[in-house]
């Protein structure tokens, strides 16, 4: 299936380098493009999903209803009408565009699990599983100077989205974002760069020969 995930701390530039790879593959990135065919599917905006960023509950119960109504096949009704219908449908409708993607093939995917959906990396041989990491005070420098932040609520910002990450890893597949073991590759941007990073996954998918 030729599959690349890109796993990443929140400002270590790991959408970047995800493009950078696809660019230099001439492979498909999914990234913003995940985000809008998992709001299609949910009937939802993509602003909705995206501002999601794999951590709110609520949110995940409003997805949960729109299911219901858009793609009934993947609804699991919860127990009373008090509690709402059940979150898993969401995990369900982003595991159906991750499997669908790698079906596809010559894929970039970047966060929402697909690392750990698709099995690490003695269970999937067509696939190449990489981790972009920053120090967090590069991170939070990043973010602030992006987001017109000041320092404490980039460093905030960074922290929160990180620990949503992470707890999305935990509850759905039992990993943790930090195991090393669970990626063929760990690339440092701030050491690396975003290009030099992206030539380390790239030369990394060829020896794997997916390319």
């Amino acid at each position: 299936m030729a599959v690349i995930t890109i796993t990443r701390q929140y400002g270590a530039g790991g959408s970047r380098v995800a493009r950078l790879v696809a660019e230099r593959l001439g492979w498909t990135v999914i990234d913003n493009e995940f985000v809008s065919e998992v709001s299609r599917l949910a009937g939802l905006p993509p602003e909705a999903v995206a501002a999601r960023e794999e951590r709110a509950p609520s949110l995940l119960e409003l997805l949960g209803r729109a299911l219901a109504i858009s793609a009934p096949e993947l609804f699991v009704p919860a127990a009373t009408p008090e509690a709402g219908p059940d979150e898993e449908a969401l995990i369900r409708v982003t595991q159906r565009v991750i499997a669908e993607a790698a079906a596809h093939g010559r894929v970039v995917l970047v966060g929402h699990g697909a690392h750990a959906y698709l099995g690490g990396p003695r269970d999937a041989p067509d696939s190449l599983h990489a981790y972009v990491v920053a120090p967090r005070e590069v991170r939070a420098r990043t973010i602030a100077e992006r987001d017109a932040l000041a320092p404490h609520e980039a460093a905030h910002k960074v922290d929160a989205v990180d620990r949503g990450r992470e707890r999305y890893l935990e509850r759905y597949y039992q990993r943790r974002r930090d195991d090393a073991a669970t990626y063929h590759l760990v690339v440092n941007t701030a050491w690396l760069g975003y290009e030099g990073a992206a030539e380390l996954i790239v030369e990394a998918a060829r020896k794997r020969r997916l390319v």
